[in-house]
């Protein structure tokens, strides 16, 4: 793939890289955006599922949910996109990502600076006093799990509907956006606010912003420079060119 001028000079002068990720990427894992196309889930709305609501209503549904969910999440790997992403940081000074998915595959790829703004689904916490919990702390048996410092129903670290997104984690995801040289809108169509207002932000605050997904979306108007294709192919090439830049 030949890159726009523009764009490696960019790329060349850059010191600190955003990546801001939506379902797109994790799609290419074999990860469904929410659903599968198959199965008793799809007689459900999400709604029905994820919601607090929901959850106090029927918490063992909803933990089956989740360990459906966890099962596809688990059986998962990075692929080249999210490895590439972790690779970058080898080149530049700052590189972090804002994703606003919850399977964990950029931290599993090696990505160190990870904002999750949906939460992680391979954590859990206490309703009731807040403990935290990984995956390997509990199972799930039919029965939902309690906390064992107070005995108070767990449930996943994800934000449901109705929720507000971590103000800490957003905070921090819109100050490396707006402080960022090149933001790359990767996999979404950065359309779901608050969330989508971060790559906004950066544009508006002086940062390149590249679009790279499968097609045309509401963001592409907006964007500096847009690659269309799968994430898996183009950030490897992206990386590659990189990788030649900074060892001129």
């Amino acid at each position: 793939m030949k890159f726009s001028d523009e764009f490696i000079e960019k790329l060349s002068e850059a010191e600190r890289i955003v990546f801001f990720t939506g379902a797109g990427i994790s799609a290419e894992s074999g990860i469904s955006t929410f659903r599968g196309k198959d199965g008793i889930w799809n007689k459900l709305k999400p709604e029905e599922l994820a919601s607090f609501d929901a959850f106090l209503r029927n918490p063992e549904l909803v933990w089956e949910w989740y360990q459906y969910r966890r099962k596809i999440v688990n059986e998962a790997q990075p692929n080249p996109g999210h490895l590439a992403i972790a690779e970058f940081e080898k080149y530049y000074k700052d590189v972090s990502v804002v994703t606003q998915n919850v399977d964990n595959l950029h931290r599993r790829a090696g990505s160190s600076n990870v904002y999750e703004l949906h939460g992680n689904i391979e954590r859990n916490y206490c309703i009731n006093c807040r403990t935290f919990y990984n995956k390997e702390d509990l199972q799930f048996s039919g029965k939902i799990p309690v906390c064992k410092s107070c005995g108070g129903l767990i449930r996943p670290d994800v934000v449901w509907f109705g929720e507000f997104l971590p103000e800490d984690i957003f905070n921090d995801g819109e100050s490396k956006a707006i402080h960022s040289d090149i933001c790359f809108v990767v996999g979404t169509s950065a359309i779901v606010y608050p969330a989508a207002n971060i790559p906004i932000l950066a544009k508006r605050s002086g940062s390149f912003l590249v679009e790279v997904n499968i097609e045309e979306t509401e963001l592409t108007n907006f964007a500096d420079y847009s690659l269309f294709g799968p994430s898996g192919k183009i950030l490897p090439q992206i990386l590659e060119e990189v990788k030649t830049l900074r060892k001129a």
